[in-house]
This record gives structure tokens, C-alpha cells and sequence, in this order.
């Protein structure tokens, strides 16, 4: 069973950074994608980045380009996502996705994804 344990949100001045993690366990994640998702309140859940874990291919959501980069770590079996520039806007809960994918496609729907962590929360105060 594939575990996703999310961390690294928190209160944060607009214009400022965090940087969340995501550890998997459970498998051996060589042929995962890897994604990560916010939801506001209100609103439904939308695609930030994701990562390909063997490639390292990524892929990123038009208003993440620029500000958000995605990385894993293979030995500590983590990903991360490092937000930058951050805006009042990028308020939600953020959420890691995991999805076995042999195809290694670039995966930016959440129905797409089968393994989700409880998420965790970012607050950008303007």
C-alpha cells in the first residue's frame, strides 16, 4: 500500500517561499508519476506540478511555471515542491499524488492519480 505523508506548510508573507515535502513509502517507486495539487476552499482540486520518479520529466501548470519547481530525492524516496514568489492566491491545502504509470506520461488531471497523502496547508498573507 503506497503512503504519502506531506509537510512543510505553513503561514507565509506574500512574496515569500516554502518548500513542501512529500515521503512515499509502500513501493518501489521507479515507474511512479508524482504530482502535486492544491484545493481552495470552494474549489476544486488543480494541478501544480508533477515529476516522473526514473525520468525526473516534468511538467507544470501554466500559473506554477516560473515561481514552482518539483524535484525527488530517490534515496529518501521524497518529492518536493519549492514555492517561490508566493502570492495570497496560492492559499489552499496542497496535496502529493502518486500514480503507477509504466508510460511515464505527463499526468496533470487528479483523476488520474490513485495514491494521495492528507494534505498539507499553505497560508499567504498579503
Amino acid at each position: 500500500q503506497v503512503q504519502l505523508v506531506e509537510s512543510g506548510g505553513g503561514l507565509v508573507q506574500a512574496g515569500g517561499s516554502l518548500r513542501l515535502s512529500c515521503a512515499a513509502s509502500g513501493r518501489t517507486f521507479d515507474i511512479y508519476t508524482m504530482g502535486w495539487f492544491r484545493q481552495a476552499p470552494g474549489k476544486e482540486r488543480d494541478f501544480r506540478a508533477s515529476i516522473t520518479w526514473s525520468g525526473g520529466r516534468t511538467t507544470y501548470a501554466d500559473s506554477a511555471k516560473g515561481r514552482f519547481t518539483i524535484s525527488r530525492d530517490s534515496a529518501k524516496n521524497t518529492v518536493y515542491l519549492q514555492m517561490n514568489s508566493l502570492k495570497p492566491e496560492d492559499t489552499a491545502v496542497y496535496y502529493c499524488a502518486a500514480v503507477r504509470d509504466p508510460s511515464q506520461l505527463r499526468r496533470t488531471r487528479a483523476d488520474e492519480y490513485d495514491y494521495w497523502g492528507q494534505g498539507t496547508q499553505v497560508t499567504v498573507s498579503s
